[in-house]
Protein backbone atom coordinates (compact mmCIF):
# COMPACT_ATOMS: atom_id res chain seq x y z
CA UNK A 1 0.00 0.00 0.00
CA UNK A 2 1.18 3.41 -0.63
CA UNK A 3 2.33 5.62 2.61
CA UNK A 4 0.88 7.94 4.80
CA UNK A 5 2.35 9.83 7.44
CA UNK A 6 -0.12 11.27 9.95
CA UNK A 7 0.37 13.62 13.17
CA UNK A 8 -2.16 13.52 15.14
CA UNK A 9 -2.79 15.66 18.17
CA UNK A 10 -4.38 18.16 20.86
CA UNK A 11 -5.34 21.26 21.04
CA UNK A 12 -2.44 24.01 21.15
CA UNK A 13 -0.10 20.90 21.01
CA UNK A 14 2.05 22.52 18.31
CA UNK A 15 1.30 19.76 15.38
CA UNK A 16 0.62 22.13 12.39
CA UNK A 17 3.89 23.79 13.17
CA UNK A 18 5.93 20.21 13.06
CA UNK A 19 3.73 19.17 10.77
CA UNK A 20 4.62 21.97 8.28
CA UNK A 21 8.54 21.79 9.87
CA UNK A 22 8.39 17.98 8.56
CA UNK A 23 6.81 18.37 5.26
CA UNK A 24 9.22 21.23 4.20
CA UNK A 25 11.81 18.56 5.00
CA UNK A 26 10.37 15.63 2.69
CA UNK A 27 8.78 17.62 0.39
CA UNK A 28 5.18 16.38 1.30
CA UNK A 29 1.94 18.01 1.07
CA UNK A 30 -0.48 18.38 3.93
CA UNK A 31 -4.16 17.27 4.13
CA UNK A 32 -5.70 19.05 6.84
CA UNK A 33 -7.50 16.94 9.42
CA UNK A 34 -9.98 19.21 11.34
CA UNK A 35 -13.94 19.38 11.36
CA UNK A 36 -13.72 23.19 11.51
CA UNK A 37 -11.13 24.31 9.49
CA UNK A 38 -13.42 23.02 6.10
CA UNK A 39 -15.63 25.85 6.33
CA UNK A 40 -14.40 29.13 4.88
CA UNK A 41 -13.83 32.41 7.29
CA UNK A 42 -13.46 29.86 10.52
CA UNK A 43 -9.53 30.89 11.01
CA UNK A 44 -8.79 32.43 14.23
CA UNK A 45 -11.25 30.42 16.27
CA UNK A 46 -10.06 27.13 14.46
CA UNK A 47 -6.78 27.88 14.70
CA UNK A 48 -6.28 27.09 10.81
CA UNK A 49 -2.42 27.65 9.44
CA UNK A 50 -2.13 30.83 7.54
CA UNK A 51 -0.38 31.58 4.02
CA UNK A 52 2.30 32.53 5.73
CA UNK A 53 2.80 29.86 8.45
CA UNK A 54 2.30 27.41 5.69
CA UNK A 55 5.60 28.32 4.35
CA UNK A 56 4.75 27.70 0.94
CA UNK A 57 3.74 23.88 1.58
CA UNK A 58 0.46 23.35 -0.30
CA UNK A 59 -2.69 22.11 2.39
CA UNK A 60 -5.51 20.42 1.39
CA UNK A 61 -9.06 20.80 2.84
CA UNK A 62 -8.94 24.09 4.13
CA UNK A 63 -12.13 26.24 3.28
CA UNK A 64 -13.78 23.75 0.84
CA UNK A 65 -17.28 24.15 2.51
CA UNK A 66 -19.20 27.38 3.29
CA UNK A 67 -20.15 28.68 6.96
CA UNK A 68 -24.16 26.90 7.25
CA UNK A 69 -23.03 23.59 4.77
CA UNK A 70 -23.79 20.15 6.30
CA UNK A 71 -20.38 18.34 5.99
CA UNK A 72 -20.62 14.98 6.57
CA UNK A 73 -17.99 12.27 8.19
CA UNK A 74 -18.49 10.61 4.45
CA UNK A 75 -17.80 13.85 3.09
CA UNK A 76 -14.62 14.31 4.27
CA UNK A 77 -13.80 10.51 3.86
CA UNK A 78 -14.18 11.13 0.10
CA UNK A 79 -12.44 14.93 -0.33
CA UNK A 80 -9.10 13.32 2.13
CA UNK A 81 -8.61 10.07 0.01
CA UNK A 82 -8.82 12.61 -3.33
CA UNK A 83 -6.11 14.28 -1.99
CA UNK A 84 -3.99 12.00 -1.03
CA UNK A 85 -4.57 9.79 -4.48
CA UNK A 86 -3.59 13.00 -6.28
CA UNK A 87 -0.58 13.97 -3.70
CA UNK A 88 0.99 10.08 -4.52
CA UNK A 89 0.34 10.36 -8.52
CA UNK A 90 2.25 13.48 -8.39
CA UNK A 91 5.15 11.37 -6.86
CA UNK A 92 5.07 13.56 -3.55
CA UNK A 93 4.54 12.09 -0.32
CA UNK A 94 1.05 13.03 1.46
CA UNK A 95 0.96 14.08 5.43
CA UNK A 96 -2.18 14.36 7.42
CA UNK A 97 -2.40 16.72 10.01
CA UNK A 98 -4.81 17.50 12.25
CA UNK A 99 -6.58 16.96 15.67
CA UNK A 100 -9.98 15.48 14.59
CA UNK A 101 -9.99 12.22 15.85
CA UNK A 102 -13.08 10.57 13.94
CA UNK A 103 -11.81 12.38 10.81
CA UNK A 104 -8.08 10.99 11.36
CA UNK A 105 -9.27 7.51 12.16
CA UNK A 106 -11.86 7.80 9.13
CA UNK A 107 -8.61 7.52 7.32
CA UNK A 108 -6.35 5.87 9.27
CA UNK A 109 -8.85 2.55 9.73
CA UNK A 110 -10.21 3.19 6.63
CA UNK A 111 -13.77 3.05 7.27
CA UNK A 112 -16.53 1.97 5.25
CA UNK A 113 -18.71 5.04 5.10
CA UNK A 114 -22.66 4.73 4.07
CA UNK A 115 -23.10 7.34 1.11
CA UNK A 116 -26.97 7.62 2.37
CA UNK A 117 -27.21 11.04 3.07
CA UNK A 118 -30.33 12.47 5.32
CA UNK A 119 -32.82 14.71 4.32
CA UNK A 120 -32.81 18.80 5.36
CA UNK A 121 -36.85 16.91 7.32
CA UNK A 122 -34.60 14.22 9.15
CA UNK A 123 -32.18 16.57 10.06
CA UNK A 124 -34.34 19.30 11.27
CA UNK A 125 -36.36 16.54 13.04
CA UNK A 126 -33.14 15.15 14.89
CA UNK A 127 -31.48 18.64 15.56
CA UNK A 128 -34.99 19.69 17.68
CA UNK A 129 -34.83 16.42 19.95
CA UNK A 130 -32.62 16.34 23.13
CA UNK A 131 -29.47 14.02 23.46
CA UNK A 132 -31.96 11.67 25.63
CA UNK A 133 -34.27 11.36 22.90
CA UNK A 134 -32.43 10.79 20.44
CA UNK A 135 -30.29 7.89 22.18
CA UNK A 136 -34.11 6.65 22.52
CA UNK A 137 -34.15 6.78 18.79
CA UNK A 138 -31.31 4.75 18.44
CA UNK A 139 -32.39 2.20 21.01
CA UNK A 140 -35.46 1.51 18.51
CA UNK A 141 -34.40 1.89 15.33
CA UNK A 142 -30.91 0.71 14.96
CA UNK A 143 -29.71 -0.75 19.01
CA UNK A 144 -26.47 -2.07 16.92
CA UNK A 145 -24.91 1.25 16.75
CA UNK A 146 -25.16 2.17 20.90
CA UNK A 147 -22.12 0.41 21.31
CA UNK A 148 -20.62 2.24 18.31
CA UNK A 149 -21.40 5.62 19.45
CA UNK A 150 -20.44 8.29 22.12
CA UNK A 151 -23.61 8.72 23.99
CA UNK A 152 -21.79 11.47 25.80
CA UNK A 153 -21.61 13.18 22.16
CA UNK A 154 -24.45 14.98 21.28
CA UNK A 155 -23.79 15.71 17.87
CA UNK A 156 -22.18 11.89 17.27
CA UNK A 157 -25.48 10.84 18.44
CA UNK A 158 -27.28 13.16 15.86
CA UNK A 159 -25.18 11.70 12.84
CA UNK A 160 -26.22 8.42 14.04
CA UNK A 161 -29.88 9.00 14.33
CA UNK A 162 -29.79 10.56 10.36
CA UNK A 163 -28.44 7.84 9.52
CA UNK A 164 -30.69 5.11 10.99
CA UNK A 165 -33.78 7.31 9.75
CA UNK A 166 -32.24 7.56 6.71
CA UNK A 167 -32.25 3.80 6.13
CA UNK A 168 -28.85 3.21 6.75
CA UNK A 169 -28.27 0.35 9.49
CA UNK A 170 -25.39 -1.50 8.29
CA UNK A 171 -22.01 -2.29 10.06
CA UNK A 172 -19.59 -1.72 7.27
CA UNK A 173 -15.98 -3.29 7.99
CA UNK A 174 -13.28 -0.58 7.94
CA UNK A 175 -10.63 -1.33 5.37
CA UNK A 176 -7.35 1.12 5.33
CA UNK A 177 -6.06 2.12 1.97
CA UNK A 178 -2.73 3.50 3.09
CA UNK A 179 0.07 1.95 4.87
CA UNK A 180 0.13 4.47 7.79
CA UNK A 181 2.79 6.00 10.35
CA UNK A 182 1.04 7.78 13.28
CA UNK A 183 2.91 10.42 15.23
CA UNK A 184 1.19 12.06 18.62
CA UNK A 185 1.81 15.60 19.67
CA UNK A 186 1.02 16.62 23.13
CA UNK A 187 2.37 17.98 26.32
CA UNK A 188 2.52 16.92 29.89
CA UNK A 189 -1.02 18.55 31.52
CA UNK A 190 -0.10 21.68 33.22
CA UNK A 191 2.25 22.19 30.19
CA UNK A 192 -0.69 21.88 28.18
CA UNK A 193 -2.55 23.98 29.40
CA UNK A 194 -0.29 26.68 29.72
CA UNK A 195 -0.29 26.43 25.76
CA UNK A 196 -4.16 26.85 25.52
CA UNK A 197 -4.40 29.61 27.81
CA UNK A 198 -1.71 31.74 25.70
CA UNK A 199 -3.12 30.58 22.49
CA UNK A 200 -6.58 31.85 23.60
CA UNK A 201 -4.93 35.03 24.53
CA UNK A 202 -2.87 35.44 21.36
CA UNK A 203 -6.23 34.99 19.13
CA UNK A 204 -8.46 37.36 21.19
CA UNK A 205 -6.24 40.03 20.83
CA UNK A 206 -6.12 39.25 16.66
CA UNK A 207 -9.21 39.41 16.74
CA UNK A 208 -11.73 35.59 17.34
CA UNK A 209 -14.56 37.61 17.97
CA UNK A 210 -14.62 39.85 15.22
CA UNK A 211 -14.38 36.96 13.46
CA UNK A 212 -17.52 35.63 14.80
CA UNK A 213 -19.39 39.26 14.72
CA UNK A 214 -18.09 39.08 10.78
CA UNK A 215 -19.48 35.78 10.28
CA UNK A 216 -23.04 36.21 11.68
CA UNK A 217 -22.79 39.49 9.57
CA UNK A 218 -22.00 37.47 6.37
CA UNK A 219 -24.76 34.97 7.22
CA UNK A 220 -23.53 32.53 9.32
CA UNK A 221 -26.47 31.52 11.22
CA UNK A 222 -26.32 31.27 15.01
CA UNK A 223 -27.51 27.69 15.27
CA UNK A 224 -24.43 26.66 13.18
CA UNK A 225 -22.16 28.84 15.05
CA UNK A 226 -23.58 27.37 18.65
CA UNK A 227 -23.02 23.62 17.14
CA UNK A 228 -19.38 24.57 16.36
CA UNK A 229 -18.75 24.65 19.76
CA UNK A 230 -15.47 25.98 21.79
CA UNK A 231 -14.80 29.26 20.45
CA UNK A 232 -17.73 30.19 18.12
CA UNK A 233 -20.41 28.75 20.72
CA UNK A 234 -18.96 31.12 23.32
CA UNK A 235 -18.26 34.10 21.59
CA UNK A 236 -21.91 33.59 20.02
CA UNK A 237 -23.21 33.47 23.74
CA UNK A 238 -20.76 36.48 24.76
CA UNK A 239 -22.63 38.68 21.67
CA UNK A 240 -25.56 37.75 22.70
CA UNK A 241 -25.19 38.76 26.03
CA UNK A 242 -25.41 35.39 27.77
CA UNK A 243 -22.48 36.04 29.96
CA UNK A 244 -22.01 38.52 33.20
CA UNK A 245 -18.89 39.56 32.15
CA UNK A 246 -15.98 39.52 29.88
CA UNK A 247 -14.09 37.25 32.19
CA UNK A 248 -16.90 35.11 33.05
CA UNK A 249 -17.04 34.26 29.45
CA UNK A 250 -13.11 33.81 29.17
CA UNK A 251 -12.77 31.40 32.43
CA UNK A 252 -15.66 29.15 30.70
CA UNK A 253 -14.23 29.25 27.62
CA UNK A 254 -10.41 28.65 29.07
CA UNK A 255 -12.38 25.56 30.52
CA UNK A 256 -13.88 24.10 27.80
CA UNK A 257 -10.65 23.97 25.56
CA UNK A 258 -9.03 22.29 28.45
CA UNK A 259 -11.92 19.81 28.44
CA UNK A 260 -11.73 19.02 24.95
CA UNK A 261 -8.07 18.66 25.04
CA UNK A 262 -8.41 16.27 27.73
CA UNK A 263 -11.49 14.52 25.58
CA UNK A 264 -8.60 14.47 22.66
CA UNK A 265 -6.64 13.01 24.50
CA UNK A 266 -9.05 9.71 25.71
CA UNK A 267 -9.32 9.39 22.17
CA UNK A 268 -6.43 9.22 20.77
CA UNK A 269 -5.04 6.97 23.59
CA UNK A 270 -7.21 4.34 22.41
CA UNK A 271 -5.44 4.07 19.45
CA UNK A 272 -2.37 1.59 19.97
CA UNK A 273 -0.43 2.54 16.94
CA UNK A 274 0.38 6.04 17.91
CA UNK A 275 4.23 6.89 18.19
CA UNK A 276 4.27 9.61 20.93
CA UNK A 277 6.82 12.52 20.35
CA UNK A 278 8.65 13.72 23.23
CA UNK A 279 7.88 17.19 23.20
CA UNK A 280 10.62 18.33 25.88
CA UNK A 281 13.08 16.73 23.53
CA UNK A 282 13.87 17.36 20.32
CA UNK A 283 10.48 16.03 18.73
CA UNK A 284 11.43 16.79 15.13
CA UNK A 285 14.87 14.98 14.84
CA UNK A 286 12.76 11.69 16.49
CA UNK A 287 9.92 12.43 14.05
CA UNK A 288 12.55 11.80 11.34
CA UNK A 289 14.05 9.09 12.38
CA UNK A 290 10.65 7.51 12.61
CA UNK A 291 9.87 8.82 9.34
CA UNK A 292 13.22 7.57 7.57
CA UNK A 293 13.08 3.85 9.10
CA UNK A 294 8.85 4.13 8.13
CA UNK A 295 10.22 4.96 4.30
CA UNK A 296 12.16 2.43 3.87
Amino acid sequence: MDKLVVIAGTNASGKSGLGIKLAKHYGAEIVSADSRQVFKGLDLGSGKVSIEEMQGVPHYLLDVAKPNDFFSLAKYQELAYDAINDIISRKKKPFLVGGTGLYVNSIVDGYNLSKVEPTSEIRSMVESKSLEELIQILKDKNPDALERVDLQNKRRVERAVEKALAGDLEVNESKPLYDTLVLGVTWERETLYDRIRERLDRRLEEGMIKEVEMLRHDGATDEFLYKLGLEYRYILMYLRGEFASYDDFYEKLFMEIRHLAKEQMTWFRKRKDIHWLDMTKDPYNEAIELIDKFYE
